[in-house]
């Protein structure tokens, strides 16, 4: 079983995919962690000295390769893997994809706490961050409404997730 949780940056995915993966006893992999790791440098990093472009294309080829190597996990995606290379479909043929659909209240806040540790969040002023989480929403949304399925994040509890995947 093969499980991508896709969604907007600070939507959950990394908390939840630890808790699906933990309660279904396989194993749990972060897209942007595994990256990081095989790059040997942050994603900030990777934005700032190799570009946007380059880590779109680690971020396909990791993908691939993990899906090639294991049968079995939970995958947190990054918030823009879906939208790239047909990343989408692949993820679909491949498992199942759950959207976490998280309000934009909860993102706003989410990401205020986190905005220095996000490399697309980097010069937005606090003022703009709303207005940029309603702008990249609405370019990605239609790669999100492609999952299998999808969950309101903020009303939701292991034990449901669990059970829509089954």
């Amino acid at each position: 079983m093969r499980i991508f949780l896709i969604g907007f940056m600070g939507s959950g995915k990394t908390h939840w995919g630890t808790r699906i993966a933990a309660k279904l006893q396989i194993p749990f992999y972060d897209l942007d962690a595994v990256i990081v790791n095989n790059e040997g440098m942050s994603i900030s990093e990777i934005f700032a000295i190799k570009g946007e472009e380059y880590f779109r294309y680690m971020e396909k080829q990791t993908l691939e390769d993990l899906i090639n190597r294991e049968e079995n996990f939970v995958l947190s995606a990054g918030g823009g893997t879906p939208c790239f290379f047909n990343n989408i479909d692949f993820m679909k043929k491949s498992g199942k994809v759950l959207w976490l659909n998280t309000s934009l209240e909860a993102l706003n806040q989410r990401l205020l706490n986190e905005k220095m540790s996000r490399p697309l969040l980097k010069g937005i002023t606090e003022a703009g961050l709303r207005a940029y989480i309603i702008r990249k929403l609405g370019e990605r949304k239609m790669y999100y409404e492609q999952a299998d399925l999808m969950v309101l994040e903020e009303n939701t509890e292991l034990e449901s997730f669990i059970s829509l995947l089954q």
